[in-house]
């Protein structure tokens, strides 16, 4: 099992709570067994915007010294932008010329993920404090301008069914991406936003999406690399995702049935 896991964010508070440098938290983090980190909590590094969306969260200059010190304790991560909001397309070009630079230094970075704000339930569009998201157009060329702006360092540009829908992908896949992730397991992030995508897509219907685009689909490791046989059919019988049952820890009582807990269950 490869374990993909902890954000800059979460890196720095859980290196903060022990009083631990970052670089030493990481290894510990490494030698515990952490694969790979999630380029997630970026946003957009330009602290002109954080300071408007994510004023709680790392500034630009803390998100890339995380990610500088776990590309320099052997641990390799994605980078991620979240866009369509305050922002405007200087914005998008600093945070390009960001993830670039840091690339350069360290090659630490996997691949990009642009990721398009959602924002029917988020408070700051409630608030009319930000745009709708961004246009389809918009999120098309930021996959297509990021293929340029991080050739040759970065050359994987994943692109999101969840946030793009199945047919928006298919556009990305024909306009700079050349990954799409993933399958999933009861997302809620996305959806929680007010996004209708999200869940589960399975291996089957990720290949005739790929397919579709008149691409030939390749299974990959989180590393890129090809995985064994035996796993590479293992996705083909996959199960369909069952729908989660939530219980009450204090009753210890389901709220559907009230029959007592047992076996695995989600506890809240």
């Amino acid at each position: 099992m490869h374990v993909h896991a902890f954000s800059p964010l979460e890196v720095s508070q859980g290196a903060a709570t022990l009083g631990l440098p970052v670089g030493e938290f990481l290894r510990q983090l490494k030698a515990a067994g952490l694969g790979t980190l999630p380029g997630t909590a970026a946003e957009i590094l330009d602290d002109e915007v954080r300071r408007v969306i994510c004023p709680d969260k790392l500034t630009t200059g803390e998100w890339l010294a995380v990610m500088q010190a776990a590309h320099e304790a052997g641990l390799r991560s994605t980078a991620t932008i979240m866009f369509g909001h305050v922002d405007r397309p200087v914005h998008w070009a600093r945070h390009l010329l960001r993830v670039r630079a840091l690339q350069a230094q360290t090659g630490g970075f996997t691949e990009f993920v642009p990721l398009p704000f959602v924002p029917m339930a988020t408070p700051i569009f409630l608030k009319g404090r930000s745009r709708a998201g961004p246009t389809l157009r918009e999120a098309i060329l930021m996959h297509a301008v990021a293929r340029l702006a991080l050739h040759p360092l970065l050359t994987n540009i994943q692109t999101s069914w969840v946030k793009m829908g199945t047919a928006g992908a298919q556009l990305c896949l024909n306009a700079g991406a050349n990954d799409l992730g993933g399958t999933l397991m009861n997302e809620s992030i996305t959806r929680a936003a007010g996004a209708v995508h999200g869940q589960e897509l399975g291996p089957e219907a990720i290949a005739a999406l790929i397919r579709g685009t008149g691409r030939e689909p390749r299974q990959r490791t989180t590393l890129y690399g090809n995985p064994p046989a035996e796993r590479l059919a293992a996705a083909l019988v996959a199960r369909p995702l069952q729908a989660l049952v939530h219980f009450q820890k204090d009753r210890g009582r389901s709220k559907e049935s009230g029959a007592p807990l047992s076996g695995a269950v989600s506890i809240t």
